[in-house]
């Protein structure tokens, strides 16, 4: 007996001539008319997609962040040198409760807080703007602060702090020039600095 190949072929068990399908036609069909409870049945469409109105950024302005961001929205953009991020986040009910960043925060021209934030914000030279809603929980060293919100912490600004009529400061403020609107609240110490011009 000589060994089989492997691949050979099988001989074929369909007859010769190929089978013939028939074919039905249904008659077209018109609506249905649907009687008793379910005669009111809303039509079906198609699903949206989940919207939410988008919040404004905790902050404005150009800044490095070093620390947690929790997200409950969209991001958008690209990492790396010379990009950016946008950040749309769904209103949160329990706003007061933890802070939207947590971490450290520098800049160089003018930040504006509008959310609730915590640890440390710092400039050279740059301006922290913080709003009439906005609740910071941090320590302070920038050039100018402008205060509309509630700051709890110590501020060191070296050339001045403005308090707007709804701002509330619990700490410490050191800075060479105060001003103050009627409604205001400081709570704590309040040190002058002297105007030293730095040589160069």
């Amino acid at each position: 007996m000589s060994p089989k190949p492997a691949l050979a072929r099988e001989p074929s068990t369909v007859p010769a001539e190929a089978p013939r399908f028939r074919s039905t036609v249904l008659p077209p069909t018109g609506p249905h008319r649907i009687s008793g409870d379910n005669a009111k049945v809303a039509p079906l469409r198609p699903a949206k997609e989940p919207s939410f109105q988008p919040r404004v950024p905790v902050i404005t302005g150009e800044a490095h962040y070093r620390g947690m961001l929790p997200v409950d929205g969209i991001i958008t953009g690209s990492l790396g040198a010379g990009s950016a991020l946008a950040i749309k986040q769904r209103s949160r009910p329990n706003a007061e409760e933890e802070p939207e960043l947590n971490g450290e925060i520098t800049f160089k021209d003018v930040l504006r807080v509008n959310g609730y934030i915590a640890s440390k914000v710092f400039s050279y030279k740059g301006t922290l703007i913080v709003d009439n809603s906005a609740r910071v929980d941090a320590e302070i060293d920038v050039a100018v602060c402008v205060v509309s919100g509630t700051i709890n912490g110590n501020v060191n600004a070296q050339q001045r702090v403005e308090l707007g009529p709804n701002a509330i400061i619990n700490g410490d403020i050191s800075t060479g020039s105060l001003a103050m609107k009627p409604g205001a609240i400081f709570t704590g110490n309040c040190k002058m600095l002297k105007d030293e011009k730095i040589e160069g």
